[in-house]
């Protein structure tokens, strides 16, 4: 063979290479008038008595130097308000069918103390209490979510929480209330009926569990629910699709508003890989983690739409997000980890999924807020940093009570050592404006992609966009660097006769905003 039709033969076929990774992906994106409302309340979020979350997290009590609002860092509170946080879960997690919420009301000095036996088993002091939080809540303008305790507590325990958060009339438990300083009730609505029943929240089999939601959730409310409160059951562990269904089957639909699911991306129980110092087999093995939420969402309803069809009970995912090894040094029993773009990642893969999920996901947690998990905010005595989960978050906040737009998408495939994932990852919605935002996540570590979106059928002429992406996948915001990664403006797409054409980096998130 001639050197000269060798090379053409070497250069044709690296350029199919070439072509076939940057192959254009057709984005189908429609506009049903029957759509449905993304829920607001998909974007919340959970702060657990756990390590640093609440006790040197959100709270540093009002004689600290740290500028405070009633002993609440202002600071978070800023932060939290630009999220434009929608709800907020508390007190646990596990933590919550230990805890006794007469004990965190009255004159702190008189409270008694609490071991965390779940965490660290440090002894805490009950200064952050029910007024604290729920205070707290007032000032970022959420909606509590408070779990009440079925696996330590009692029927009249909970019941009692109830009315003294929400009674506006006279009864001993508003008494109480009026007494420890706060005259007005809070009116909480969303009630967390035991937390991981079938686990730390009594290792309860589902059909003991149904039975005693029955006998708690009679208790909380009258006949007719009055109060509007939405009773959310303690729900399945990832694939436990019997447990979904025996509540379904067993519990009656005018006394359940929610079931909760909590998935975590582990990769191991046991062995659950680095925070920062990890490899592309890692950051495989979380991402098919993190996309199994798809499967798990689809089944997991499709149960909940065999009994109550026209799906007045919401699926609530109020615990989601990566799950690592803690990070070097830390309390092992603290959570405590670090946020880098493979969060961001993970966090734009899982909104997008719930996005278009909305019919029957109307409300998800991430855990956790601060200091734990996968938190959006990081404190170090005084410093505070924001991680890349959090400018997702922020990023993706535009969705909220917009219009669903479903989509379709036949994504390209991120190959790794012989396994395959989803590429791409997408979801739109339209704003009460008209305005459409479409958000998008390429999961892929090493390829960009590119997108086509006929604009014709959504009106749009005019595009901006965000992005947030960095150089490794590992890369962080720190103490010291606090602002590595932020987002920002994105150039990389064009209109070419009607039609949007992205070209996406790898491991980014992007927000487009058309008018």
């Amino acid at each position: 063979m001639k050197k000269n039709t060798l090379l053409l033969l070497i250069f044709t076929f690296c350029s199919q290479i070439i072509v076939a990774q940057k192959e254009t992906t057709v984005l189908s994106i429609t506009n049903p008038e029957n759509a449905p409302t993304i829920n607001k309340n998909i974007y919340g979020h959970f702060a657990e008595h756990l390590g640093r979350s609440i006790y040197g997290g959100f709270f540093v009590g009002d004689t600290s130097k740290i500028p405070n609002t009633n002993g609440v860092r202002n600071d978070i509170i800023e932060a939290l308000k630009k999220l434009k946080i929608p709800n907020l879960r508390w007190p646990g997690g596990c933590f919550a069918d230990t805890y006794h919420w007469k004990d965190g009301v009255g004159p702190k000095e008189k409270r008694p103390t609490i071991v965390n036996q779940w965490w660290g088993g440090v002894t805490e002091d009950n200064s952050f209490g029910t007024h604290d939080f729920l205070n707290l809540c007032e000032l970022l303008d959420t909606e509590p979510y408070l779990a009440g305790n079925m696996g330590s507590g009692t029927v009249q325990e909970l019941a009692d929480w109830v009315q003294y958060v929400n009674f506006g009339g006279k009864s001993p438990m508003s008494d109480l209330r009026i007494k420890n300083g706060r005259k007005e009730p809070w009116k909480v609505k969303i009630w967390g009926v035991g937390n991981e029943a079938w686990g730390c929240g009594g290792n309860m089999t589902a059909d003991y569990y149904a039975g005693e939601y029955r006998k708690y959730a009679t208790f909380m409310s009258d006949w007719s629910n009055t109060g509007g409160l939405m009773r959310v059951a303690s729900g399945a562990n990832s694939i436990d699709y019997n447990w979904t269904e025996t509540l379904m089957k067993n519990i009656p639909g005018n006394m359940l508003e929610g079931v909760a699911l909590h998935h975590y991306s582990v990769i191991d129980w046991n062995k659950k890989g680095a925070d920062v110092d990890f490899n592309e087999d890692l950051y495989f093995k979380t991402m098919q983690q993190a996309l199994k939420m798809e499967e798990l969402v689809t089944k997991h309803s499709a149960i909940m739409d065999k009994y109550d069809p026209t799906k007045k009970i919401a699926l609530v995912v109020d615990e989601w997000g990566g799950w690592y090894d803690v990070e070097n040094g830390s309390n092992p029993g603290f959570l405590y980890q670090q946020n880098t773009m493979r969060d961001a990642v993970l966090a734009g893969a899982t909104l997008n999924i719930f996005n278009n999920h909305a019919e029957r996901v109307r409300m998800a947690n991430l855990a956790q807020c601060v200091n734990v998990l996968q938190a959006v905010i990081l404190t170090d005595k005084a410093k505070m940093i924001l991680t890349p989960t959090y400018y997702v978050m922020q990023m993706y906040h535009v969705h909220q009570d917009a219009k669903l737009l479903p989509l379709t998408l036949n994504s390209p495939l991120y190959t790794y050592n012989g396994e395959t994932l989803p590429a791409l990852s997408a979801s739109a919605s339209k704003d009460k404006k008209g305005v459409v935002h479409i958000s998008l996540v390429n999961v892929d570590s090493k390829i960009e992609n590119k997108i086509e979106i006929d604009l014709k059928e959504l009106g749009i002429k005019n595009v901006s966009g965000t992005i947030i992406t960095s150089t490794k996948l590992q890369d962080h915001n720190t103490f010291d660097n606090p602002t590595k990664i932020l987002p920002k403006v994105f150039k990389g797409f064009e209109i070419r006769k009607g039609k949007l054409e992205i070209v996406i980096p790898p491991f980014s998130v992007v927000t487009l905003e058309g008018k």
